[in-house]
């Protein structure tokens, strides 16, 4: 009877699977004609209404809320040191920072009182970074340590790297002092974890840029103010995945815990932390990452380190020197990355090795302490082991070669980087900025509106009421829309590079292998480095901030819908081939479309990237919210109006946010 009951049921499960695969084609075609539709009346209404309620803005105006947040500015400034809230939290909160910075910078960086230099001195330094890179990793990540601090100081940009690694620790040190006790707290507790998602989500949506300045308004400009920004910016990553790592320990292993009469602390101590050592790991190095590519940006609000150098370089043009400095920001997030990964998984390799050197660790440590310690001591007392000797002529040298290689390829590739800029902005950037642009901003925000329904639900389509009624709010719409411009051009560039590579990586394991740890390290680097080769190509245009964001968001969308095509099942490809398809049906029918929400998640994470980048780009000539941005840093008059193109910046990634995870959602069902 049992029998009976499985073959009846058999043909039902078959049927029910056979059903929904035409009723997802039929909703597609019904989104994807619904959106061209709604496309199709766009074009027809801008024809007509061109030009009219565009709601633009000179670069020098100022809208009533521009000139109110400067007010607030000057009231803040001019009570700062009387009112409560100010002198008892804020000040407070800014001077325990500063405390904490000046005296890293004080250790190994900027010299202290009375010394020329500072108390450790490059010798010690390089001492405690081998040491410490092998006590936690292994001897091959000391010498990659030991090589790249010294390869800063060659370059001739030792104190710029302290710097910036002083403020890099720092803001690090203090996330994880809150971060990890609350990612614990959020893998413990399921109500403790809804609350958290949504402010993780939203912080790691928000461009870099967005942080600098509000934060100035409380906390004024300065290394304080960098560090608490680099702070707020590095916590989501090691608070999100302290808490899945605590939810990822087998819940088994947990009850046989409590069967032993194991008390709550005990088994967190004792049993949850240790087996999610690895995972936590993995989080401080991402907050690491992070901390460094805002240290960088802090530059902009009068941070010192690395950023300031590129910034200079990059206003004035200077591309030798701003290749010069990006490359010592890029050792320095190498030799960083390869330190706490290799400490995330030293046990186990070590194991795997089965060194007999194992059993002598200790003894050797020791060791290798006491020789620390007497660099530490002789960079503290002679001038030659403080000051890195010679005069930087590695980094002269690379400034020239970066140079004249900028020179030669201006002077014979610029017929062909010219001729592609001018085909993409004249075929598709233009025209397309100026249908947003020019179209009446109640126009362009209902299509927003009615795409962003169609695409996401009723949830996406009412935060897109809500952002485009706040952009509008804002007093930059246009530059808002001309950044969206931007944004967009560049996110399809970004997907089409990325299907194309992730397919690749999805379908040959051996070009996964090959290719995934470029793209690794291309995730680790800061967004300022990207900016410095097509600067040498394309010269100071918006068009050099599209092309530096498309590579910085090209790995991310990649390594998605790598995994995406990767994850359609063997069997299901397997059947295609064996009907006949060739590879491009395969590829087109089945690889593809089975990855929907692969694609749509890619589309996420691109546009956010993008959208960081090309408000980076503010600096080599991108314009629009970029340019408003930093001009509110170097303009006291045009504040308000910086702080407002933040907002509509942060509007900008919760609307493209909102919508593509809704879409990616939907495609998954």
């Amino acid at each position: 009877m049992t029998v009976a009951v499985r073959k009846s049921e058999k043909p039902q499960r078959t049927g029910t699977e056979e059903s929904p695969p035409p009723a997802r084609r039929e909703r597609k075609v019904s989104r994807s004609m619904a959106v061209a539709a709604i496309l199709l009346v766009w074009l027809v209404l801008f024809a007509v209404l061109r030009g009219k309620q565009t709601l633009s803005l000179a670069a020098a105006d100022l809208t009533d809320l521009h000139r109110w947040f400067n007010d607030v500015n000057d009231s803040i400034g001019a009570n700062r040191n009387s009112n409560p809230l100010f002198l008892y939290f804020f000040n407070e909160i800014r001077l325990v920072i500063d405390t904490l910075v000046t005296f890293v910078q004080d250790l190994i960086s900027q010299p202290t009182p009375g010394r020329p230099v500072p108390l450790v001195g490059w010798l010690g330094v390089v001492g405690v970074v081998g040491y410490v890179s092998w006590a936690v990793g292994n001897w091959r990540v000391a010498l990659l340590a030991v090589a790249g601090f010294t390869f800063l100081g060659l370059q001739g940009l030792w104190q710029e790297s302290m710097d910036t690694l002083a403020l890099t620790l720092s803001a690090v040190c203090v996330a994880l002092l809150f971060a990890i006790p609350l990612g614990v707290w959020a893998g413990l507790s399921d109500r403790v974890n809804r609350i958290v998602t949504p402010f993780l989500d939203f912080m790691q949506t928000m461009p870099t840029f967005v942080y600098l300045a509000p934060l100035t308004l409380f906390f004024l400009i300065g290394p304080a103010s960098a560090t608490i920004a680099t702070t707020i910016y590095a916590a989501p990553p090691a608070i999100r995945i302290t808490a899945h790592a605590i939810r990822s320990v087998p819940q088994a292993t947990v009850e046989a815990a409590d069967s032993m009469g194991a008390t709550r602390r005990q088994a967190l101590l004792k049993v949850l932390l240790p087996m999610s050592k690895r995972t936590v790991v993995m989080g401080i190095n991402q907050t690491i990452m992070a901390a460094l590519a805002m240290v960088t940006i802090a530059a902009l609000i009068n941070a010192p380190g690395l950023g300031a150098t590129v910034i200079q370089a990059l206003q004035s043009l200077s591309v030798g020197t701003a290749f010069n400095a990006g490359l010592a920001i890029v050792v320095l997030a190498i030799v960083l990355d390869r330190v706490t990964t290799a400490a995330s998984g030293r046990a186990e390799t070590a194991r795997r090795s089965g060194s007999p050197l194992l059993k002598w660790r200790r003894h050797l440590l020791a060791a290798g302490a006491v020789v620390a310690l007497v660099l530490v001591y002789l960079s503290n007392t002679y001038v030659w082991a403080a000051e890195f000797p010679g005069e930087g002529r590695v980094g002269s040298a690379i400034s020239s070669a970066a140079a004249d290689v900028t020179t030669w390829a201006q002077d014979n590739l610029s017929g062909l980087t010219n001729a592609f800029r001018d085909a993409l902005t004249n075929g598709l950037l233009n025209p397309f900025q100026h249908l947003l642009t020019d179209s009446p901003w109640w126009l362009v925000g209902a299509v927003l509106v009615a795409v962003g329904t169609v695409l996401g639900g009723w949830r996406a389509g009412a935060t897109t009421v809500v952002c485009v009624g706040l952009l509008v709010g804002t007093g930059l719409w246009s530059d808002a829309m001309t950044t969206l411009a931007s944004t967009a051009v560049a996110t399809v560039l970004v997907m089409l590079l990325g299907v194309v590579a992730g397919v690749w990586m999805g379908r040959s394991a051996l070009v996964d292998r090959l290719v995934r740890p470029t793209l690794d390290a291309a995730q680790v680097m800061p967004p300022f480095v990207y900016l410095v080769p097509f600067l040498a190509l394309f010269g100071a245009t918006r068009f050099t901030a599209i092309v530096a964001a498309v590579v910085y968001a090209v790995p991310v969308a990649t390594k998605i819908i790598a995994d995406g095509v990767r994850a359609v099942p063997a069997t299901t490809v397997e059947a295609a081939t064996s009907t006949g398809c060739n590879t491009w049906q395969i590829i087109t029918k089945v690889q593809l479309p089975m990855s929907r929400g692969a694609l749509t998640l890619a589309t996420n994470q691109g546009l956010i990237y993008v959208l960081s980048m090309v408000v980076v780009g503010g600096l080599v000539g991108a314009g629009a919210l970029g340019y408003d941005v930093v001009a509110g840093f170097s303009q006291g008059q045009l504040y308000g109006k910086g702080l407002a193109a933040g907002l509509a910046i942060v509007l900008l990634g919760v609307m493209f946010d909102r919508i593509t995870q809704a879409a990616a959602r939907r495609a998954g069902t």
